[in-house]
Order: C-alpha cells, then structure tokens, then sequence
C-alpha cells in the first residue's frame, strides 16, 4: 500500500523531472541566464552553462531591403 503513494500526492508539472529538479530543454536563453544568475549551486550552475552552450547564438535581427 505504500508503494506509489508520492505519485498521489504530487502535482504533475511538465517542466520538472520525474526527480523534482527543473528540464532545462524547453527554457529559452533569457531564462537560462536568468536560472543562471539566481542559482547557487556549483553543479547546477554547470548543467545551466551547458545547457547555453548548447542554444545556438541568438542572431540580432536585421533589416535588409530587397530590390524588385
């Protein structure tokens, strides 16, 4: 009977592992600097820095004219 009894009691949130800790795939690059500045672990603050190192650099939109 006490097999299975957290699963009962807790919230199911996309956004956090089956462990309790925070997916980091689905963030954009804001918020990851943002997770990045607000965490005080070590080790979680590697895991951030590589999830950046992952995201491709975000590319400052520019206006291009087109001739027609």
């Amino acid at each position: 009977m006490a097999v299975g009894q957290n699963q009962r009691n807790r919230k199911n949130d996309p956004m956090v592992s089956k462990t309790g800790k925070a997916k980091l795939g689905p963030l954009t690059v804001t918020q990851l600097n943002k997770l990045l500045e607000s965490s005080t672990k070590p080790k979680e603050k590697a895991k951030i820095q590589r999830a950046l190192n992952k995201r491709p650099p975000v590319a400052a939109p520019t206006a291009t004219a087109v001739a027609v």
